[in-house]
């Protein structure tokens, strides 16, 4: 595949540093809030790559890295291997390790008040906060060190139980879990101000700004904060949102709607 930029050819690292980060707000992405740690690990690194395009392969790196050691400790309960071997992937597992769980802490402090800031506006009432809970240290000497303090508990499991691969991005709604105990109702709008935390976030540091794809993002809104929500995306990028009446989208700031009736007569006529 060969990228272009105004005409002119650059590489793939160079078009990833132009690619907006896409961010979807549906019903199904709520797992952010409410699924497993994991699954937020999985959505900050992803910001993290679209903040600094230099990481974007960190995660990958790790990965493949624990992959590697975790395979190994198999070998070693079934006494195929010794544990000699695990020295070079120690290293690996814990420099790539401490560059993910860095970029991580990083990326959660640049976050932390665009998301109590859009909390406010958007009306999720209450105290909020992001809190980067890392499973390790964040040193690659702590890190090599705690792997081996563990490794008899690691061949126990036949796996690594020390690591960034244990981190949560812990999302608070007046001193609790937001997935714990918040609604549902609260719950869209604590993820909705983290997209919007991102997108500032995004913003404020020079980088692409993200395409946004609201789907009934309005139904959970007065018209106030309708009204605000709009003049934000207003200031700039791309983005689509759908809701069930077009009444519920504020015809301001240049927002063209689009009714489905309009788009199935389209559609209809072009067929025929």
């Amino acid at each position: 595949a060969r990228f272009l930029m105004d005409g002119a050819a650059i590489d793939r690292v160079q078009a990833a540093g132009f690619r907006p980060m896409i961010t979807v707000f549906s019903p199904d992405r709520l797992e952010i809030v409410k699924g497993p740690p994991a699954i937020r690990r999985a959505h900050l690194d992803a910001f993290t790559a679209a903040r600094w395009p230099s990481k974007a392969g960190v995660r990958t790196k790790f990965g493949r890295a624990l992959a590697q050691r975790n395979a190994l400790l198999t070998r070693i309960q079934k006494g195929l291997s010794g544990t000699s071997e695990l020295a070079p992937w120690d290293h690996q597992v814990a420099e790539s390790g401490a560059e993910l769980a860095q970029a991580r802490a990083r990326a959660v402090e640049e976050l932390s008040e665009p998301f109590r800031l859009s909390a406010a506006e958007i009306g999720l009432e209450g105290e909020v906060g992001l809190e980067y809970r890392p499973g390790a240290t964040l040193d690659v000497v702590g890190l090599q060190g705690g792997l081996a303090e563990r490794l008899d508990n690691d061949l126990r499991h036949g796996r690594s139980t020390w690591g960034p691969h244990h981190d949560e991005l812990r999302i608070d709604f007046n001193g609790r879990q937001l997935r714990r105990f918040g609604s549902q109702g609260q719950q869209r709008l604590g993820l909705l101000s983290l997209f919007f935390a991102e997108r500032q976030a995004l913003i404020d540091g020079g980088a692409p700004i993200p395409m946004m794809l609201l789907d009934d993002v309005m139904s959970e809104l007065d018209a106030g904060r309708r009204e605000r929500l709009v003049a934000r995306l207003a200031e700039g990028g791309q983005t689509l949102i759908t809701a069930a009446e077009s009444d519920l989208v504020p015809d301001t700031h240049g927002i063209e709607a689009v009714l489905m009736e309009d788009l199935l007569a389209t559609a209809g006529g072009e067929a025929s």
